[in-house]
């Protein structure tokens, strides 16, 4: 079963183009090194929780978007020298221009447990 990374964070509705062309740059590179799939997605429906919610979890401002974000890797193995070779490769380091704040970027590696066909 394939294995999933996946990512939650907060960009400023003013940076959406930016952060488009940002994911059209570097998402690519996960794909050289071994994943199937890379999903970015704009938030549309994203209610606020009498909890907790994906607003609070990136710490969102009002003038901001959630994306929710994920890698589809093969297998684990394949996850894990993907990202080791993503680490190492200079074309990945972050700049000084991200279009959103990665310190509150929520991320984490899956174990899918279940998997319907589409």
């Amino acid at each position: 079963m394939s294995y999933i990374d996946g990512f939650v964070i907060a960009v400023p509705n003013a940076n959406r183009e930016r952060f488009i062309a940002h994911a059209n740059t570097f998402d690519v590179f996960f794909l050289e090194f071994g994943a199937t799939r890379v999903v970015e997605c704009w938030g549309d429906d994203v209610p606020d929780g009498k909890l907790t919610d994906f607003r609070r979890a990136v710490q969102a401002k009002q003038d901001e978007s959630v994306v929710f974000s994920w890698i589809e890797w093969p297998d684990k193995a394949t996850r894990d020298a993907g990202m080791a070779k993503c680490m190492k490769d200079p074309r990945m380091a972050p700049g000084t221009d991200m279009p959103f704040d990665g310190k509150r970027m929520i991320f984490g590696g899956f174990a899918p447990v279940l998997s319907l066909p589409g």
